[in-house]
C-alpha cells in the first residue's frame, strides 16, 4: 500500500531537543541538545509538542532560537522538540562506501593528496647517465686539476679554464639519504677575480638517439623537470644550462639556482620549457648537453637566458654570485641529478630512479671502458709479467703490427680512442715497447691494431703484457 507521510528524502535519525521552558512573557527560545545549541537544518526539521498538541505553522528559527507566532502561557508545558535532519544518514559508517557506489569519473586530481598515487614518468629509463654518481672506472681521486677531463664520476666532464686548481673526487660519506656516492670538486689555488672567458663548470652529454622522445621542433614538444641535491661551502646563485643541437646548431637556455644555505645538502627542481622550434638532431653524436656552472669570468655572467634560442656567451652562467673556486677550500658537491619528462613541482616530481649498480654501469660503458688496477669497477692487482690479451703479428707485410682480440661486455658509441698504461707487447720472449694502439669495432669485439716501430715482431704469437705493479690500465674512450 502507499505511504502517508515524510518523504524519504525527509527521514533521518531523528534527535531529541532539550524541552522548552516557558514564563508567560517570551516567544524565543534557545533549541540545546544537551545543554549545547542546537541549530535546526529548518523550521520544517523541527516537531515541537505543547500541551499534547503538535504546533505547525506558527514558528520561525535563526540560528539555534525558534520564535513562535504568540506568547506560550506560563502553564503550558513543553512535550517534546523533535528534529528530522536532511537525507537517511547524517555520518558514513567507516567502510560502507563500495568501489561499486562510486560512479565513473567521480574521483578527481584535485581530491587526491598529493604524493598517495606514484607519479609515473614516461622515460623508461633515465635521461642522465649515473646521475648518482655511483660509477668511477677512472678512479675517485684526482689531485691538482686545471684543464678539461672525465675526473671521478662517469659522464661527469669537468671543464677548468683558468679559474683554480682544484681536487675532484667521489665522496662516499655525508651524503643525502638514498645516495652513497656524490662529485665533489674542492679548490686548492684560488682565483680570486675570475675574469673574461675564465669558466669553471661540470657537463653531461647526451646523444641524439637517447632525446628524441622530447619531440623539439614540433606542437608536441615537452616540458622536462630537473631535479638534483647540490651542497657548497658559499650561498648564492649558479646557472644550469640545457642546450641542445639542431642542424649542428646549438640552442639553449639557462635556470639561475640560488643556494640558501652553506654546508647543507640542498634539493633544487626547475621547469625547462619546451622546444617548439629546433628538432634535435638524431644519432650517437652530440645532441643535448647538461651544464652547471659552477663559476665563470664575466664574458658568460649576465641576465639567464629564461627561453630557447640562439646560444650566445652573456648569460649562460646566469648571474653566478656564488663564488666557487674564488677562494682556497671553496667546494661545490652535487648528487640525485634528474631530468624527467614532463612538468612538475619539488612535491610531485617522481623519486629518483635508482638504478642496480650492474645497470648503473652498463650504460656508462657505452662511452667508456677501462680495464685495469686504478679503476673501482675491477680493483685488482696486477701481476708483473702476466698477459692480458694474446694476439697475432700480420703476415701480411708489416710484421711490426699485431691485433689482439677484446671481447668488450657493451658496444661503444663509436670507434674508441684507446690508451694504456704500463704495457708493452711481448713476443718471443722479448719485450717491445707500445708504439701505437687504437680500435676498431667488429659486432662487439674490439680488435686493437697495435705497431712498434724500428723492428718487428719475433714470432707470429704476440701478448700484450703487464710491466708493472700499479697504476696499469687499458682504456678505450668514445666519450661525447
Amino acid at each position: 500500500m502507499s505511504y502517508i507521510g515524510r518523504g524519504i528524502d525527509q527521514i533521518d535519525n531523528i534527535s531529541t531537543l532539550d524541552n522548552l521552558s516557558f514564563n508567560g512573557s517570551l516567544q524565543t527560545f534557545n533549541l540545546t541538545q544537551n545543554s549545547v545549541a542546537f541549530v535546526p537544518v529548518s523550521a520544517d526539521a523541527l516537531q515541537i509538542q505543547i500541551d499534547g498538541v503538535i504546533q505547525a505553522n506558527n514558528f520561525t528559527i535563526s540560528g539555534s532560537t525558534v520564535t513562535f507566532d504568540f506568547v506560550p502561557s506560563g502553564s503550558s508545558v513543553c512535550n517534546s522538540v523533535k528534529h528530522f535532519g536532511v537525507g537517511l544518514l547524517t555520518t558514513v559508517s567507516d567502510g560502507a562506501i563500495t568501489e561499486a557506489k562510486i560512479g565513473s569519473g567521480a574521483v578527481t586530481s584535485s581530491k587526491i593528496a598529493s604524493g598517495v598515487i606514484p607519479t609515473s614518468r614516461p622515460n623508461a629509463k633515465s635521461l642522465v647517465f649515473n646521475g648518482n654518481m655511483a660509477i668511477s672506472q677512472r678512479g675517485t681521486s684526482f689531485t691538482g686539476k686545471t684543464g678539461v677531463d672525465y675526473y671521478a664520476c662517469d659522464r661527469w666532464r669537468t671543464f677548468i679554464g683558468s679559474l683554480g686548481t682544484h681536487t675532484i673526487t667521489q665522496e662516499d660519506s655525508n651524503n643525502p639519504t638514498g645516495f652513497g656516492k656524490s662529485y665533489k670538486i674542492l679548490t686548492t689555488t684560488a682565483n680570486a677575480s675570475p675574469s673574461g672567458t675564465n669558466y669553471l663548470y661540470l657537463r653531461q652529454s647526451l646523444e641524439g638517439n637517447d632525446v628524441q622522445l622530447l619531440k623539439y621542433g614540433t606542437s608536441d614538444a615537452v616540458k622536462l623537470t630537473a631535479g638534483f641535491w647540490v651542497k657548497s661551502n658559499k650561498t648564492g646563485t649558479f646557472g644550469v644550462e640545457t642546450q641542445c643541437l639542431s642542424g649542428g646548431t646549438s640552442y639553449e637556455r639557462t635556470e639561475d639556482i640560488t643556494i640558501n644555505s652553506a654546508d647543507t645538502w640542498e634539493f633544487k627542481t626547475f621547469v625547462v620549457p619546451a622546444n617548439t622550434s629546433n628538432a634535435i638532431d638524431d644519432g650517437n653524436g652530440q645532441s643535448y648537453n647538461f651544464y652547471f656552472w659552477i663559476n665563470a669570468g664575466t664574458d658568460y655572467i649576465g641576465t639567464p637566458h629564461a627561453n630557447w634560442g640562439n646560444q650566445s656567451n652573456s648569460g649562460r652562467a646566469g648571474t653566478s654570485t656564488l663564488g666557487v673556486g674564488e677562494t682556497v677550500n671553496d667546494y661545490f658537491q652535487l648528487t640525485g641529478v634528474q631530468f624527467e619528462v614532463g612538468e612538475y613541482t619539488s612535491s610531485t616530481i617522481p623519486p629518483f630512479q635508482h638504478e642496480s649498480f650492474g645497470d648503473n654501469i652498463i650504460r656508462c660503458q657505452r662511452y667508456f671502458q677501462q680495464f685495469g688496477s686504478n679503476s673501482s669497477i675491477y680493483n685488482r692487482t696486477p701481476v708483473n709479467g702476466h698477459a692480458m690479451l694474446l694476439g697475432a703479428r700480420d703476415v701480411g707485410g708489416n710484421a711490426n703490427w699485431t691485433y689482439p682480440v677484446l671481447y668488450q661486455p657493451v658496444p661503444l658509441r663509436d670507434n674508441p680512442t684507446v690508451s694504456h698504461n704500463n704495457l708493452d707487447f711481448w713476443s718471443g720472449g722479448t719485450a717491445y715497447g707500445i708504439s701505437g694502439l687504437g680500435g676498431n669495432q667488429y659486432a662487439g669485439f674490439n680488435a686493437l691494431e697495435g705497431y712498434v716501430s724500428g723492428t718487428t715482431f719475433s714470432e707470429n704469437v704476440v701478448l700484450l703484457k703487464i710491466n708493472g705493479t700499479s697504476d696499469t690500465y687499458l682504456r678505450f674512450d668514445s666519450e661525447l
